[in-house]
């Protein structure tokens, strides 16, 4: 007991000095300021809230019509020299009508675009994305756009030529107030690509975007009189770019709106820290578990005869003392270190209660799994040392490397779908979204497998190794030597 009372400790003063030491700062110029913290979303998760937007106030019942004709942007610095700024758009950059609950960051909205790759898209609330017609906009093929209001619904329509008009989608928006904002946005988030390492592993490295929409022949339907207002939602205007050549903003002329923005409105998918940050003791106190497993002895020498009555005992009292270890150590990193990380003013990705809970218990589910599997090992081969060896090369190993990066992404996925280390999947809280450029590999959080798939690849290896175990001759029991 006194080396899982270690284990758990390990899990918390690694993730506590992880979250107290300064690991980063942010600047303006030689300034030092508090970093920006994500806003979170209506379903309690972090998101990116990040647009120029042009808008009025609506109420219950009402629409918006606007006719897209152009969208022009610049990419900063892209490969093989990173040595120019170009023109051009990257795939999800974005401009088009929004419906949104006022202009905080991280409220409740609905938003009709065409994207700088993918098309027509209807999204909502920073998760969904509905598919539209293909194809972008130029000067002899222009893109109208409607957004219809009824209550807490908003539909969105797109047409060639103003007349003919299809359905994109829907969105139910609840709690959406009788009068909300609406109009124009222009949002481009970074241009991603990746560094390669002299071992194999990708690099993110991402770069500023903008992006230019005109529009005009903007009508509105069941809005009051009013004027328009614009200004950025969340922060821009910061970069040498946006300073000296291109600020973004509106520009009105002759009946077209003209909107400059950068940015992204979705899902958070990179920066800041995640749950998983203040865990950084867990590989460590596996470490610990798999030695205290594997090197326990019993006062009989046949621990897999009599039908494994006294093997399965032993597994599970180790896989519960592992589960109650892993679950105290979680359960006090995981709030703890997140409130230090806050406290300190870094980004810290919210998530719901509930998938909290589940990162707790998965964690001790866990270390429960590799203590069985540990002991089943010690078990069979009657040779601690080596079932350390080889339960620790199976289990942490594959999983640091393919954290840390060190090898390529694919090597890195395999390694996480075929091995027992495809359980540290339990630790994921983040998700990927096709609408969403990210860098999404093991190395950033995201794992190949979901976290139940994972826990069961560890699972039906720790139940080969107690049946082997288990049918394996009696003879004597575990040493070291």
């Amino acid at each position: 007991m006194i080396a899982m009372a270690a284990a758990m400790l390990t899990i918390v003063l690694l993730g506590v000095g992880f979250a107290a030491v300064p690991t980063s700062s942010c600047g303006e110029g030689p300034v030092e300021v508090a970093c920006p913290t994500d806003p979170v979303g209506p379903h309690g998760r972090s998101v990116s809230d990040t647009f120029f937007f042009v808008h009025r106030p609506l109420g219950e019942n009402g629409s918006i019509t606007a006719r897209l004709t152009s969208m022009t942007g610049v990419i900063t610095y892209p490969p093989p020299d990173h040595d120019e700024i170009v023109p051009g758009l990257v795939p999800w950059a974005k401009a088009g009508l929004i419906v949104k609950d006022g202009t905080a960051p991280g409220s409740s909205y609905a938003a009709l675009m065409v994207t700088g790759g993918h098309g027509v898209r209807v999204q909502h609330d920073y998760v969904h994305d509905v598919a539209g017609g293909p194809g972008g906009v130029g000067a002899g093929s222009p893109r109208w756009l409607r957004l219809t209001r009824s209550g807490g619904t908003i539909t969105g329509y797109e047409s060639a030529d103003g007349v003919r008009w299809a359905k994109v989608g829907a969105a139910h928006l609840p709690g959406l107030p009788a009068t909300v904002r609406v109009g124009l946005f222009a949002a481009s988030p970074g241009d991603l690509t990746l560094q390669r390492t002299p071992l194999g592993a990708s690099l993110p490295e991402s770069r500023f975007t903008q992006v230019t929409a005109d529009l005009d022949h903007v009508s509105l339907d069941g809005a009051p009189a009013a004027g328009w207002s614009a200004a950025p939602v969340g922060q821009m205007g910061r970069t040498d770019w946006e300073r000296y050549h291109r600020a973004p903003g509106l520009v009105r002329s002759s009946g077209t709106f003209s909107v400059t923005g950068t940015g992204d409105i979705g899902p958070v998918a990179e920066g800041g820290h995640t749950a998983r940050s203040t865990l950084i003791g867990l590989a460590v106190a596996m470490v610990i578990v798999i030695v205290t497993a594997a090197g326990s002895r019993s006062r009989r020498a046949d621990d897999a005869g009599a039908g494994g009555r006294i093997l399965t005992a032993k597994a599970v009292v180790i896989g519960t003392a592992a589960f109650l270890t892993g679950l105290a150590g979680a359960g006090v990193v995981v709030p703890l270190g997140s409130a230090i990380l806050r406290a300190r003013g870094i980004s810290v990705l919210a998530l719901p209660t509930l998938t909290g809970l589940r990162l707790v218990v998965g964690v001790a589910a866990l270390l429960a799994v590799a203590g069985v599997f540990a002991l089943a090992l010690g078990t069979l081969v009657r040779r601690a040392w080596v079932a350390i060896g080889v339960a620790i090369s199976v289990t942490v190993l594959p999983y640091v490397v393919a954290a840390l990066p060190l090898l390529p992404d694919d090597v890195s996925r395999w390694l996480l779908r075929l091995t027992p280390a495809a359980a540290f999947a339990v630790q994921q809280t983040v998700r990927e979204y096709p609408q969403v450029i990210a860098h999404y590999a093991p190395s950033g959080g995201y794992f190949p497998l979901p976290w139940w798939a994972g826990l069961a690849v560890f699972c039906g290896y720790t139940a080969a190794a107690l049946g082997l175990a288990v049918l394996r001759p009696r003879a004597r029991r575990t040493r070291w030597r």
